[in-house]
């Protein structure tokens, strides 16, 4: 009688979420570019002759991504990506997977994803050591369903230097373009 509620109530949930597919699944490229920003400690509230901008710009990422989406709502990726912390001059070669998981999904969809991965010591300039990051966003498609723009925000912590001890944790706004 267990097993037989239990795949019950399986199949109404999967009735209950099924809809209509028209996405496409199958291997996609994506590339992505995202910052982070910084309060400018220069910046004075009322100052006419103050050129300064409250917010400043303190570090760009540059990525890309082979990867598979297997449905409407899962895929995986594996991300090669260029980061430049202008402030601290710390430059960063990240090799990660992700794993993103659409939660609404209707003409624009709404994600988390998840990534880990390591920082590659490919020169002198760059740390080695660990990635993790966790963000939410907002992908958007054309009228073919095919390729998409995805806009949001992401946690990042790196850690790197002597036995990873170092951490940087940032937030950073992103934007990208997937090719199905």
């Amino acid at each position: 009688m267990k097993t037989i509620s239990s795949i019950l109530l399986l199949l109404s949930i999967m009735a209950a979420s099924a809809q209509e597919v028209t996405e496409k699944s199958g291997l996609f490229y994506k590339l992505g570019f995202a910052t982070t920003l910084t309060i400018n400690e220069d910046y004075v509230v009322g100052d006419k002759e103050d050129n300064e901008a409250f917010f400043r710009f303190n570090a760009f990422f540059l990525n890309n991504t082979i990867g598979y989406k297997f449905d409407p709502r899962s895929s995986i990726g594996l991300n090669l990506e260029y980061d430049w912390h202008s402030e601290s001059g710390l430059q960063f070669m990240p090799l990660h997977l992700s794993f993103r998981y659409n939660v609404i999904q209707k003409e624009d969809n709404v994600f988390v994803r998840a990534s880990y991965g390591k920082l590659l010591g490919i020169g002198n300039t760059f740390e080695t050591g660990s990635l993790y990051k966790t963000g939410v966003g907002v992908e958007v498609f054309d009228k073919d369903f095919k390729n998409s723009g995805l806009i949001g925000i992401e946690f990042t912590q790196k850690s790197f230097g002597f036995r990873e001890e170092e951490k940087l944790i940032s937030i950073s706004f992103f934007l990208e373009m997937s090719f199905l």
